[in-house]
């Protein structure tokens, strides 16, 4: 029985942290013996924000190939690729872009949302406003059967739909099928100092920390700001170490919120119990990322034959898309 496909990406804009780990790429490693996985490396993507400044593009791209197979990524199960190796994405962008509403690119929440926020970047640019059709060509290129995503991120792949009907009714083939949300309940974890966590607010705890960086940076997270003392009570549902607990020491979970309420442990203690939980997990991927990085030739030879093979498939599909639309020879 053929298996499903499955697609999903990565922008090489830094290192992954444990929000990234824990919010998509564990998820990813779990699908890999059920699913026919195509998971790649989004450098034009990066382009779409980040087109002024691209002199750590490369770095960042090895860098994050070292993370996905750090973290369990598996290139004799998944195919692993850059984007930009791909150049059938781009033929396929080019397309869509043509019988792409303009109003739908206009309502698109990331958007209106990062128009709004990253004020420090002129991202009023045609790349920025079109990148709904880039996604749509990186899921579409494969025919993805799923794409692995949370509840909050099944309005952009409703755009990808869209794109899909819409090329299928346009040209009277039916081309391509309509991805579905494959949704995973992700592990969410606040940043150090109890706002999301984001490269952007230095709030993280990477793979590329050394052991004494994580164990720095759980000993400085913030705490309940009304607990003074000891054996002050406390309010675990307010502590970003209680959070953290919770995905890496879940067994303790109730005895650690029932002393922390009677003001039985204190913070310190807490912070250091859960540091040594999370270097249990850390320690081993980190070594493992440096170990990957050491070998920078190796990395690049896996991107290569993933992305030969990506544009295999990516041809096939291709075919199929010149053929409805009837350009070229």
């Amino acid at each position: 029985m053929q298996k499903k496909i499955v697609l999903s990406g990565s922008r090489p804009t830094g290192n992954i942290h444990l929000g990234n780990y824990f919010g998509a790429i564990e998820n990813w490693v779990s699908l890999q013996d059920e699913y026919e996985c195509n998971f790649f490396i989004a450098d034009w993507h990066a382009l779409t924000t980040g087109y002024a400044d691209t002199q750590d593009l490369k770095k960042n791209t090895i860098s994050l190939m070292a993370d996905f197979l750090a973290s369990g990524l598996d290139p004799k199960k998944s195919t692993l690729f850059l984007q930009s190796e791909v150049k059938q994405h781009a033929e396929l962008y080019l397309i869509l872009s043509m019988n792409t509403p303009l109003s739908w690119l206009e309502r698109c929440p990331t958007y209106k949302d990062q128009l709004a926020n990253l004020k420090d970047r002129d991202i009023t640019t045609y790349g920025f406003l079109g990148y709904p059709a880039l996604q749509a060509a990186d899921i579409l290129i494969y025919r993805a059967d799923f794409v692995p995503v949370g509840e909050d991120q099944i309005p952009h792949l409703e755009i990808t739909r869209e794109m899909a009907r819409r090329f299928n009714f346009i040209y009277n083939k039916e081309v391509f099928p309509e991805p579905l949300p494959l949704l995973t309940k992700a592990k969410v974890l606040p940043g150090t100092d109890g706002r999301k966590m984001s490269k952007s607010y230095g709030n993280t705890i990477a793979f590329a920390d050394t052991p004494d960086e994580v164990k720095k940076k759980v000993m400085s997270m913030i705490t309940d700001p009304a607990r003074i003392r000891k054996d002050d009570p406390g309010h675990p549902e307010i502590c970003t170490v209680f959070a953290f607990h919770k995905v890496f020491n879940e067994q303790m979970v109730p005895e650690i919120e029932e002393q922390c309420r009677g003001g039985c442990i204190g913070c310190v203690a807490c912070k250091r119990l859960l540091q040594e939980k999370i270097a249990v997990f850390h320690t081993p991927i980190h070594e493992k990322r440096q170990e990957l990085l050491r070998d920078e030739k190796y990395l690049t030879d896996i991107i290569r034959d993933g992305s030969h093979r990506a544009s295999v498939k990516a041809e096939a599909t291709m075919e199929l898309v010149r053929n409805a639309v009837q350009i070229g020879l």
